[in-house]
């Protein structure tokens, strides 16, 4: 990359990335499959769904026809057996967490309440996929896939109810009113269960045939809690509720349903024993939205990725006609070439949407890639468990600490790590950290830059004709901010995954892989994002040791003062790494690829500025975050503590410039002979015990170098790029 990138910095971004750049830096190049997806699924949201938005669709929250069409275009389009198993009547072998992600990004590009409700019923299945029995998975995967040709039957949907109505609304997820009991139990029978659930702002509910839900045990006969399928058709009352009357996502549909069904004991997701007289579920659902919210909030954390990629060419489009038609602006002068982008401002702020928009693309695309590496391995895990006799719980945690030391083990020494348990353990604990950030980062800093965006069109773009719909984008990310756990649940679970010692060590890893490729490309600014990586896991292990000025401990779980800042901090740096990674890669199968090849120098001139836009703003955040918790949590001195060694007096002074010259002009505190002190709050603070953390982030200052050059020849770039004639789906 270096000799590309010295040769591409005289030359420019010639048209936007299309789909053969995104093909190589997302890792699916060699994925036909995938590829197909995305086209076929382009080809719905550029289409239907576009003409939907532009129709007035989201003006009602009512599910109509119209929005019901949209169900049959997934349909046709294969998007809805995505998510199946070719023996379910799908057509992607293996794991689909990045074809799912893919999905929601195209959807979303255009609208994301037509991706809510294309992967809504992926989320219903998804506890029956992840925890189900054998049974489950077939009868209700072989429902939910679109009839074959031939075949005279209708095709299935579903819903998920986690979700409580007010007031359990909002409070976590261990709370629920949503209960099971024992209605019918004969000898040698299976039993019938009584199901009360009311649920709120829950998707598809218009049209669900059936409800994976949430319940907790209201019988002694039935141990905790578990999920469980509850059907359209089951005796009793399958009350879909009232429609939700909300603001965003209106192309999904959204009700608080109530359900009161009695329903046999298989249902219950992943099956149950018995034992004593009483049934135990075989997964709590705690157990079962674990593994099914780990993977399906990446998804959405993608889904405001694309809506601030979507945003730039509409930017771009806006800016530059701006002038147009004023007696002042005529063709060939800059008024009516560049409009608006005559001016610095908009194009470093767009710089910055773009660059927000590729970083948090790059982190969940990694970790839907993670994600799909990740799924063989558990069942593997989980294979060699059930060989074993390994139970869950403390059982289980006691198993994996072997395999952690493995793991560890190989980290410090460089090993490589063949054995799949040592090789899941890593993963998993890298899974732990990414799945949170990426809905973290993406969707609450993404909701912030989609603001920018939004502000970047003037008042056009809070109408409804604005190109791109960025209005509703602007808004839609509000919701996505809350999806599947909001922003203290997130910040919450990274707090705890961010300190397992075997993520640590990939992390202390990734300084040292930051720094080898900042020396190779120090256009990216990835020596920067290793001072600023190295002052992050500085502060982390400061705080976890320390104590604030009334001796209380700092990094606890109540503390979120402490440790959800620093979980906001870790984002940044992930996004911006995650990024650079795929700018290499696309510097490396780049040049082989004919229609890339051609234009490359300059798509690389300006993803390597973008890059380094970014790792200056990540570091700026983590120089800030820092700084405010590591010294946040003393008390400042005082004047009247009685410290004279804190200060000179000016008796003393005069005496001391005689022995070391030039003393008193570095004294920033001195008190005069009668006592009196200068105009200011107290005595400056000293360092003692904090000199390498001053000098990491005096060092990271000085990172910043050459950061601002790299934004002005990316704003430069945006002058220049070429744009479609008008966009490819309808204002």
């Amino acid at each position: 990359m270096s000799s590309s990138v010295a040769k591409a910095h005289s030359e420019t971004l010639r048209t936007l990335p299309g789909d053969d750049v995104r093909q190589i830096m997302w890792r699916f190049a060699d994925r036909f499959d995938l590829q197909m997806v995305v086209q076929s699924t382009r080809a719905v949201a550029r289409g239907p769904v576009a003409r939907l938005v532009a129709g007035g669709a989201r003006n009602t929250h009512e599910w109509t026809q119209e929005k019901a069409s949209l169900l049959k275009a997934f349909d046709e389009a294969g998007i809805t057996a995505v998510f199946l198993d070719p023996e379910h009547g799908g057509f992607i072998q293996g794991p689909k967490n990045l074809a799912l992600a893919l999905v929601a990004f195209e959807l979303a590009w255009v609208d994301a309440g037509a991706a809510t409700s294309s992967l809504a019923n992926c989320l219903a299945l998804a506890p029956i996929h992840e925890r189900g029995t054998p049974e489950q998975r077939d009868t209700y995967f072989r429902r939910c896939a679109p009839p074959a040709p031939g075949e005279d039957r209708q095709i299935w949907r579903g819903a998920f109810a986690l979700t409580e109505p007010i007031p359990y609304v909002g409070v976590e997820t261990g709370l629920l009113g949503g209960k099971v009991r024992v209605a019918e139990w004969q000898e040698g029978q299976e039993p019938i269960l009584q199901v009360d659930k009311r649920g709120r702002f829950i998707t598809n509910m218009a049209f669900a045939n059936f409800v994976t839900a949430a319940v907790d045990s209201a019988d002694p006969r039935i141990k905790g809690s578990c999920m469980i399928i509850l059907e359209e058709t089951d005796p009793g009352s399958f009350d879909r509720g009232a429609p939700a009357r909300k603001l965003v996502h209106q192309l999904s549909s959204t009700r608080d349903p109530a359900f009161s069904l009695k329903v046999p004991a298989s249902r219950i997701i992943g099956g149950y024993t018995v034992k004593d007289g009483v049934i135990i579920p075989r997964y709590s659902h705690g157990e079962v939205i674990e593994a099914v919210f780990r993977r399906t909030r990446v998804t959405v954390g993608l889904m405001t990725s694309a809506k601030l990629l979507s945003a730039v060419e509409p930017v771009i489009r806006y800016h530059r006609g701006r002038f147009r038609g004023g007696e002042t602006a005529t063709p060939g002068t800059p008024r009516y070439e560049l409009g608006l982008q005559m001016k610095e401002d908009v194009l470093h702020r767009l710089v910055d949407v773009w660059a927000t928009g590729e970083a948090s693309a790059s982190l969940g695309f990694a970790a839907a890639r993670l994600f799909d590496e990740l799924d063989p391995l558990e069942r593997q895990k989980e294979e060699i468990f059930a060989r074993d006799n390994v139970g869950r719980g403390t059982a289980a945690l006691k198993a994996m600490r072997r395999y952690q030391k493995e793991a560890l083990d190989c980290l410090q020494t460089g090993a490589n790590c063949d054995d799949p348990m040592v090789r899941f353990v890593l993963l998993d604990s890298l899974a732990n950290v990414l799945c949170p950030a990426c809905k973290l980062w993406n969707t609450g800093h993404g909701a912030n830059m989609m603001r920018e965006a939004v502000s970047l069109m003037g008042g056009y773009g809070i109408t409804e004709d604005c190109p791109g719909f960025l209005g509703h984008k602007w808004m839609d990310a509000q919701l996505e901010a809350t999806y599947e756990g909001p922003e203290a649940v997130q910040r919450r679970q990274l707090s705890v995954t961010m300190t397992n010692e075997l993520f640590l060590a990939q992390f202390h890893r990734w300084i040292a892989e930051m720094r080898e490729i900042g020396s190779r490309h120090p256009g990216t600014g990835a020596c920067t994002l290793a001072t600023a990586m190295h002052l992050w896991l500085w502060t982390l292990n400061h705080l976890q040791k320390a104590t604030d000025a009334d001796g209380v401990k700092l990094y606890q779980s109540s503390r979120q003062g402490v440790t959800f800042p620093l979980a906001d901090a870790l984002c940044w740096l992930l996004a911006a790494r995650y990024f650079i990674l795929d700018v290499l890669e696309l510097a490396e199968k780049g040049p082989a690829h004919p229609v890339v090849a051609e234009g490359l120098p300059g798509l690389l001139a300006f993803y390597t500025d973008l890059c380094h836009v970014q790792c200056a703003r990540a570091a700026g955040e983590v120089g800030r975050i820092t700084a405010e918790l590591v010294f946040g949590y003393r008390r400042h001195p005082a004047w009247d503590e009685g410290n004279p060694d804190i200060c000179y007096r000016e008796g003393e002074l005069v005496a001391l410039e005689g022995i070391i010259p030039g003393l008193t002009s570095t004294a920033t505190d001195t008190l005069a002979d009668d006592g009196s002190h200068p105009f200011k709050a107290g005595p400056c603070v000293r360092f003692e015990g904090y000199e390498q953390f001053v000098r990491l982030r005096s060092r990271l200052d000085g990172c910043l170098t050459g950061a601002q050059l790299a934004k002005d020849r990316a704003a430069d770039a945006l002058t220049k790029v070429m744009i479609p004639e008008a966009l490819d789906y309808p204002a």
